[in-house]
């Protein structure tokens, strides 16, 4: 399919709550949204990269720079793409894995529409809905915290997780395990501790958590092992894994017994689908982290957690989680199963409404 126009906002979105974790808080989303012209078609994609450098070295500044001098010449430059010859020919390009899969949502999007099937049909899903769950931001005290956390157990959620940092964990952990001594919890460190903390982990095992979540750096593949030995929580690695790679050697050295795939993280639903048959080839617990996704990137998530391999609940969430308005519709909602529906329309199966996309876009440009 030959690209004859891209156009490419950045936008930026209150959050319905300020969402703290170990790196720091969020109160409004920034993010680049990208629309591709192919031949009577629209593909769109999001790129999730922020306004800070903490979760990724990428920003919406980085990614618009990227994207605009390297990656969107490659596909205006002329020929027939697909997501196969956009990999190809952008081989030569390190890094940028945000940028990267942001563009490839929107082929991916384009492929679908032209086979007139949904996006998770495209990819090999099975499921009509995805189990959810929900991930709770650091409060400000233990108090606070029960209230959150019962809120969304009423709401439906039927699986929490928390964010936790030094000085802001066992605590934490203990206090929600004694009020819902059933629910399904795990905790997300998102690397704020190293191996000299491995005690405050130690003692979570009495806890009954599915998971401890990136305890130590991203590149620290062999302290991820040595406190899986001593541990029988199984750890989940989500930073760490950046590609097939890193995911074989993390499994290879049992540094994990889970993995969190965000599509973003990995450079694009291509790679999540080579780590996904790679996983499920080895019986690993496997389920899709989200970034705090519009419409547009949580209806992506949604068809790749409909895979068969994607076996435990995923930070999907509801729309009304994280915005009062929304940029596509329809808007997701929590099923009284703590599913949510899977996108089945052409494509990703989203429409983008252009009058809050226009009322949230801080700057565009259109290539050529």
């Amino acid at each position: 399919m030959k690209i004859e126009r891209i156009e490419m906002r950045h936008v930026r979105m209150r959050l319905t709550s300020p969402f703290r974790t170990s790196v720091g808080v969020e109160h409004e989303r920034d993010c680049l949204i990208l629309r591709l012209f192919s031949e009577g078609l629209e593909g769109w994609g999001e790129c999730v990269a922020g306004s800070f450098p903490g979760y990724s070295y990428e920003t919406v500044g980085t990614a618009w720079h990227v994207l605009s001098e390297f990656f969107f010449p490659l596909l205006l430059k002329g020929g027939s793409w697909d997501v196969p010859a956009f990999r190809r020919a952008a081989e030569g390009i390190r890094g940028h894995p945000l940028a990267r899969a942001g563009l490839e949502m929107a082929l991916w999007d384009l492929t679908a529409q032209r086979r007139s099937a949904s996006l998770a049909e495209v990819l090999g899903g099975k499921k009509d809905r995805v189990p959810v769950g929900v991930s709770v931001g650091i409060q400000p005290d233990t108090a606070a915290l029960l209230e959150v956390v019962t809120g969304y157990v009423e709401t439906g959620y039927q699986r929490v997780k928390l964010k936790i940092e030094p000085g802001n964990d066992l605590e934490s952990v203990r206090a929600v395990r004694k009020q819902y001594p059933d629910l399904p919890l795990q905790v997300d460190a998102n690397t704020a501790y190293d191996i000299e903390n491995a005690e405050v982990f130690a003692a979570m095992d009495e806890y009954q958590l599915l998971m401890i979540e990136q305890p130590f750096a991203e590149d620290d593949l062999l302290d991820h092992s040595k406190l899986q030995a001593r541990i029988k929580t199984p750890i989940c690695l989500d930073e760490s894994i950046r590609g097939l790679r890193q995911t074989r050697h993390a499994l290879e050295i049992d540094a994990c017994r889970i993995l969190n795939i965000k599509p973003a993280r990995v450079g694009g639903l291509q790679e999540a689908l080579e780590i996904h048959a790679y996983v499920a080839r080895n019986g690993v617990p496997l389920w899709c982290g989200g970034m705090l996704e519009t419409g547009i990137g949580r209806s992506a998530n949604l068809a790749l957690a409909s895979l068969p391999g994607f076996t435990l609940p995923g930070d999907i969430s509801a729309s009304d989680r994280y915005y009062f308005e929304d940029i596509a519709a329809p808007r997701f909602t929590l099923n009284t199963d703590s599913t949510i529906d899977v996108p089945r329309g052409k494509g990703l199966g989203v429409t983008v409404d252009m009058d809050a996309l226009q009322r949230f876009t801080l700057r565009s440009l259109s290539f050529p």
